[in-house]
C-alpha cells in the first residue's frame, strides 16, 4: 500500500517538482498540497495523511506554528519539514512543536524518500551525522532560548506579527483570525510591548530575522 503524502509549500515550482517526484515512485501517492500554514491544517484534518511535508517559511502560519497544531490534533501524522533553513533555532523549534524529521530542501530525493520509510517507522530523522540518542538527548537538554519569538509571544500573537509583517492592515488580520478590529489592536500593542519595538517597519525586519516572515 503507497504512503498518502500531503505536500505543504507556498512555491508553486518547488511542489509541482517534489510531487511528480513522489508520484514517479508507486509506493508513494501525494493526496493534497497546500500553499500555506492554515491550509495545510485544513488538508491534513480532513485528508488524515501519513506523512506531512512541510515548509517553514509559509504565508497565513509560520510551519511551526502549523507543526505544533497539528501534532495535538492529528499525531497519527508524522511531519517532516523540509526547510532551506539550517540554523539550530528552526530545527529545536521544529522538533519540539512535533516535527520527528528536518531535512534541508538541498537534500537528495533518495534521502527524503529514505526519510520518509523512517519516519514510518517511528524513528527521528535529522541528518547522517546525528544518532537518535543524541537528537532525543539534545531536545530533553536544550535550554528555551528566552530571547526566541516562540518564548517571547503567544501563538495568537505570533499569527498577528507574521501578518502584520507581510503587510496586511489591521481589519484585513481580524478577518483572517475572526477576531475584532479592537482585539487586532490589542495584541499589537502587546507585540510592541513586549518586542519593545514601536513601528510596524521594524516589527517586519523582526519577523524576518526571527523566521516569521520573508522577503519574497
Amino acid at each position: 500500500m503507497s504512503v498518502r503524502v500531503v505536500v505543504a509549500d507556498d512555491h508553486q515550482i518547488f511542489r509541482d517538482g517534489l510531487r511528480a517526484l513522489l508520484v514517479s515512485r508507486s509506493d508513494f501517492e501525494v493526496v493534497g498540497e497546500a500553499q500555506d500554514g492554515l491550509e495545510a491544517i485544513d488538508l491534513v484534518t480532513r485528508l488524515k495523511p501519513e506523512i506531512l511535508i512541510l515548509d517553514l517559511a509559509m504565508p497565513g502560519l509560520h510551519g511551526i506554528e502549523v507543526a505544533r497544531r497539528l501534532h495535538d490534533s492529528n499525531p497519527e501524522t508524522k511531519i517532516i519539514v523540509l526547510s532551506m533553513h539550517s540554523d539550530r533555532r528552526y530545527v529545536i523549534e521544529a522538533l519540539r512543536a512535533g516535527a520527528v524529521a528536518y531535512v534541508l530542501k538541498e537534500a537528495g530525493f533518495s534521502e527524503l524518500s529514505d526519510v520518509i520509510k523512517e519516519v514510518r517507522e517511528g524513528r527521528l530523522y535529522l541528518s547522517p551525522l546525528v544518532s537518535e540518542q543524541v537528537i532525543k538527548d539534545y531536545i530533553r537538554l536544550a535550554e528555551v532560548d528566552e530571547g526566541s519569538v516562540f518564548a517571547l509571544l503567544t501563538a495568537r500573537e505570533r499569527e498577528v506579527l507574521q501578518l502584520l509583517a507581510a503587510g496586511s492592515a489591521t481589519k484585513e488580520i481580524a478577518g483572517e483570525l475572526h477576531l475584532s478590529v479592537k482585539t487586532v489592536e490589542s495584541h499589537r500593542k502587546q507585540i510592541m510591548d513586549k518586542l519593545e519595538i514601536h513601528s510596524v517597519a521594524e516589527l517586519t525586519k523582526y519577523a524576518i530575522r526571527e523566521g516569521l516572515s520573508s522577503l519574497d
